[in-house]
């Protein structure tokens, strides 16, 4: 019995190593952009850097309670320089409590609407979500599903404009998540605007997400905002915290 649990083991694990490799394989569609490789490859310099200069932070005109949502593969630890700087502004500071991101699916999504929704009673206010490349696609979707419990969405370099394909990063997603970029598991149309305040960070630098998926288009986000980073740099970057902290303080109106 202990051998055919084991055969039917590495059964399932051949099918998913097919099915990985098969989704690594698929061509990137016809009209489907993304950045430069001189623009990737300045990425990949970029990790060679050290931790950026602290800022001097104001306190904030509106203290408020904030969760922050990791890119990609990222552990929260990767954004501790905006927590640190938005904490020391009087905000209270969350992580979204799912260490690495790998991407979507019902549990964790279902775990993020709960936190967010538990967090908003705790303060007895709603929050504002900071995600960061994909952790903004979770940050508007939740915004889509409870906008009674989230205040505003920043988004930082997410794809949620335009063909899925129009990055540098589709392909390493699909094999770390077993499902295709435009075929989550669970129901989302991440163009539509939530029916909260909606701004967009997006730099003409960024060698992972094209940079008009990140913009998107007027009807997709309320605002756009261009910072001059690379896309690893929206975790830290000391003039992407900036603009986060003065888009907290705008008095916004959904």
């Amino acid at each position: 019995m202990n051998d055919g649990r084991a055969e039917n083991g590495l059964e399932g694990l051949r099918e998913a190593l097919v099915r990985r490799a098969a989704l690594a394989r698929q061509p990137r569609p016809e009209g489907a952009r993304a950045p430069s490789l001189r623009l990737f490859l300045a990425e990949l310099a970029s990790l060679r850097r050290g931790r950026p200069k602290p800022i001097a932070v104001a306190k904030s005109a509106h203290p408020q309670p904030v969760m922050l949502l990791p890119g990609f593969g990222a552990h929260p630890n990767r954004m501790r320089p905006m927590a640190d700087a938005l904490a020391e502004a009087g905000h209270s500071v969350h992580e979204w409590g799912l260490g690495i991101n790998f991407g979507p699916n019902q549990h964790n999504f279902a775990y993020l609407m709960r936190r967010v929704g538990a967090l908003a009673r705790q303060h007895r206010s709603p929050v504002a979500l900071v995600g960061w490349s994909l952790g903004g696609l979770f940050a508007r979707e939740i915004a889509q599903r409870q906008p009674e419990n989230v205040a505003k969405v920043i988004t930082m370099g997410t794809p949620f404009s335009g063909d899925p394909r129009n990055n540098n990063a589709w392909r390493a997603y699909q094999v770390v998540t077993g499902h295709a970029v435009d075929k989550p598991p669970i129901e989302v149309d991440f163009a539509i605007k939530p029916p909260v305040p909606t701004i967009a960070l997006w730099s003409p630098r960024d060698g992972v997400i094209h940079p008009r998926s990140a913009c998107g288009w007027a009807d997709e986000r309320d605002r756009a905002v261009s910072v001059r980073c690379t896309h690893l740099g929206f975790a830290s970057d000391p003039r992407v915290v900036a603009e986060v902290l003065r888009q907290l303080d705008v008095a916004d109106c959904a």
